[in-house]
């Protein structure tokens, strides 16, 4: 990772910024985005080469604005992971699910990673390399009830991953996925909040009887960032504690 760039979306916390600090601790230049402008500067100011740059995913202008800085500063684009993302604020069924919800997780989760991915794809063609992580979940790869939004916007961004691994595979870039299950952050927060036993009952489905800890996902997805992996795109890498079994 010595000296890479890399962009890590929805760096404020939770995944995002375990992954920040992992790659920088390696060596990397982290650029941190998120729409959390102080949470992000106050995780570059404890790094050594990275920057906090505050932008929207949602926002096209503001991921385009995001990836021209970067490469004004630093000439390149080696590593972009994709990471932002939100959960509805309600858990309905699909017939009751507001319009509100799926409008914002879409934009977020799927819009979002389409747009990150056209605009760094853009610019590793030019350079004639890359790689893109995109941060999945579970729940693109297992039915998720209640959760239409979410489900939808992750399964969307496992196909995204292995289609656009297919086209850009002989380009020298490389677009893998990681689909983590429950695991400590602002999203599972979100979700144990909603009932007093929540904790309990998504327990009982994981093996190993404990969540996850977003230091462990970043750990996969530097692995899939880095040279070690150089014949491995298109994967998903499932982290969820045995849930999937």
């Amino acid at each position: 990772m010595k000296d890479k760039v890399v962009i890590v979306t929805g760096a404020g916390s939770g995944i995002g910024a375990a992954t920040a600090k992992l790659f920088a601790s390696r060596g990397a230049r982290v650029v941190l985005t998120d729409i959390n402008s102080s949470a992000i500067e106050d995780i570059a100011k404890s790094l050594n080469n990275a920057v906090a740059v505050a932008a929207d995913v949602s926002n096209y202008d503001e991921v385009r604005s995001l990836i021209s800085t970067v490469i004004k500063q630093h000439g390149r684009l080696d590593i972009m992971v994709n990471n932002a993302g939100i959960g509805p604020k309600e858990m309905n069924r699909t017939s009751e699910h507001t319009l509100e919800d799926w409008d914002s997780v879409i934009a977020v989760n799927q819009t979002g990673v389409f747009y990150c991915m056209k605009l760094a794809l853009a610019q590793m063609l030019e350079q004639g390399h890359g790689s893109i992580v995109n941060v999945a979940s579970l729940a693109g790869l297992k039915a998720s009830p209640n959760n239409l939004s979410y489900s939808a916007s992750k399964f969307a961004v496992v196909g995204m991953t292995k289609s656009a691994a297919m086209e850009y595979a002989s380009k020298n870039i490389r677009i893998n996925a990681v689909c983590p299950g429950y695991t400590h952050s602002a999203l599972l927060d979100q979700l144990l909040g909603m009932r007093t036993d929540m904790e309990e009952i998504l327990k009982k489905h994981i093996p190993m009887n404990r969540f996850g800890e977003p230091e462990e996902v970043a750990e996969a997805i530097l692995w899939l960032a880095s040279d070690q992996t150089q014949f491995i795109t298109g994967q998903t890498i499932t982290l969820d504690g045995g849930t999937s079994l």
